[in-house]
């Protein structure tokens, strides 16, 4: 029964949390003239990331690399095909042209990486697939230059920024932003822990958790993120919170507990991955089929869809 009062309460809090940090956000970008994208790729999609960050940092340091593999990589096939289909249904999503012709194949990138360190193994004291300290430092110093190029894009991207606003105070911004981190970090824990109270009740299987239960609680603050953030008409925030957010986890939330603790990678687990790169390749083709570089409703279906059938083959394999 507490488990169950833990999600209830848990969704409620990323509902209102979300709403606080996108208008939050929002008004900081025209405050200071910075493009929503650039906010959307940083304090959105890092903020909506802490559950991830929470769950994998306290797996590494438990001994448990398969529920924080796991949890990274079904969040981030969760993030595209769910929120981002939620996103473009609510409202068709126009993306600009730096998401296209850079974050995206920086998160393709990004999965390549994690792939290539996990299967090939270098520097690992073992035989068996995984992610070694090493590793975790290569991939927190592809995060590093994935923040430089953000730094750079900000700094470029400012003549074309819209007009400073300044009808809600700093003070004002920030604490709605504070508040809608601590909310989305808080509500994203407490779903996190009654799903998996749930699951364990039901006697599932870990790496199961990680991919469904888990992944999809953790990736709750992305999803009501960018659903109001595209209610709101702010599309920008609502892409580039998914694709930060995909950046930041690959990178940053794996690399963090892999230096940590070297971290087993199971064969399985490059199914998943293979899934995760398909489902940033569906973005581009998304965005190739219109006239205009858009994700139209009906992509938005298709991508939920898509996961309906990814989330049933994790099922029927487990």
């Amino acid at each position: 029964m507490m488990d169950a009062l833990y999600v209830v309460l848990g969704l409620v809090a990323l509902v209102v949390a979300a709403n606080f940090l996108v208008k939050g956000a929002s008004s900081l970008a025209s405050r200071f003239g910075v493009s929503p994208l650039v906010v959307g790729l940083t304090v959105v999609s890092f903020g909506t990331s802490m559950p991830e960050m929470f769950v994998s940092v306290t797996s590494g340091l438990q001994g448990n690399a398969e529920l924080a593999v796991a949890n990274v990589i079904g969040s981030n096939i969760f993030n595209v095909l769910v929120v981002l289909g939620v996103a473009a249904i609510i409202c068709p999503l126009p993306v600009q042209n730096s998401t296209v012709v850079s974050e995206i194949p920086f998160s393709l990138t990004a999965a390549l990486l994690v792939g290539f360190l996990a299967n090939a193994a270098l520097f690992s004291d073992t035989h068996e697939l995984s992610i070694s300290r090493l590793d975790g430092l290569i991939l927190l110093s592809f995060f590093f230059l994935f923040m430089l190029y953000i730094f750079g894009f900000a700094n470029a991207d400012t003549d074309d920024a819209p007009a400073p606003d300044n009808s809600q105070s700093m003070s004002r911004s920030l604490f709605n932003i504070g508040i809608g981190g601590v909310g989305l970090y808080l509500g994203g824990q407490w779903v996190v822990s009654g799903a998996v109270g749930l699951a364990r009740s039901w006697a599932v299987d870990d790496a199961m958790i990680g991919l469904t239960i888990v992944a999809i609680g953790t990736s709750l603050p992305e999803l009501v993120a960018s659903a109001v953030a595209a209610y709101r008409k702010e599309a920008d925030i609502a892409v580039g919170n998914v694709v930060g957010s995909n950046i930041f986890n690959l990178l940053c939330i794996l690399g963090v507990p892999a230096i940590i603790t070297e971290m087993t990678f199971r064969i399985i687990s490059n199914t998943d991955l293979v899934m995760v790169i398909i489902s940033s390749m569906l973005i581009l083709l998304a965005l190739a089929a219109g006239r205009t570089t858009t994700i139209s409703r009906g992509f938005g279906i298709f991508f939920v869809c898509m996961y309906l059938v990814y989330f049933a083959y994790v099922i029927q394999r487990g």
